[in-house]
């Protein structure tokens, strides 16, 4: 006698897999909630916390991310405020330099391509990543959006002429060269001026 599923049966994982990037993308991290996800995906919330454990977790098997980010944040915040710019571009560098990072540029691809998927990586970056270092650096909330987007393009687009596209010789520049050349940009999103997202000329 055969066992396993049927064909085109979804498996309970699948399940919640595919309601918790409908749910995350569609309300957003903080809104979304496991309870409503189960219930999506007909399953006891019970079950969802015994196969992924925390929120945070079945965020990241949604996106099939390799590393959080927020597990960093600490180290980046230890030590002057002034030489922040510099801690966080060295770590960013080791991570994507490392097997975490290529499995990074995988789910970046699928987000290209995919609304869901970058509605999904937007949240991720702001809650797990950009928003927590913002925080512990005590910048006023009135700020904090705009400083956050700056600084995220700056590494995106290091993502993208490193990682994606590998535009030379930035792509395999060595981790020093990089942060001596983009770190004090980085510092001064994060703690210099850097004006408001408000048009100067209104």
């Amino acid at each position: 006698m055969t066992r396993g599923r049927r064909p085109g049966q979804v498996s309970s994982r699948e399940a919640v897999l595919r309601a918790a990037r409908e749910e995350f993308s569609r309300k957003g991290y903080d809104a979304a909630t496991v309870r409503a996800i189960a219930a999506q995906a007909g399953v006891d919330p019970a079950m969802i916390n015994h196969h992924f454990g925390t929120k945070v977790q079945l965020f990241m098997a949604a996106l099939e991310l390799p590393v959080d980010p927020k597990e960093h944040v600490l180290a980046i915040l230890d030590g002057p405020s002034n030489g922040i710019g510099e801690r966080l571009l060295t770590r960013f560098l080791t991570v994507w330099d490392s097997s975490a990072g290529k499995a990074g540029v995988a789910v970046l691809r699928t987000a290209m391509q995919h609304e869901w998927s970058a509605s999904l990586v937007r949240e991720f970056i702001v809650n797990r990543a950009i928003s927590p270092l913002l925080t512990g650096l005590g910048v006023p909330a009135d700020e904090a959006a705009w400083r956050g987007n700056l600084v995220a393009s700056q590494l995106s687009g290091l993502i993208l002429t490193r990682y994606l596209i590998k535009l030379e010789p930035l792509a395999s520049a060595p981790h020093a060269v990089v942060v001596h050349a983009l770190a004090p940009t980085i510092q001064r999103y994060l703690t210099g001026p850097v004006g408001t997202a408000q048009d100067p000329r209104e």
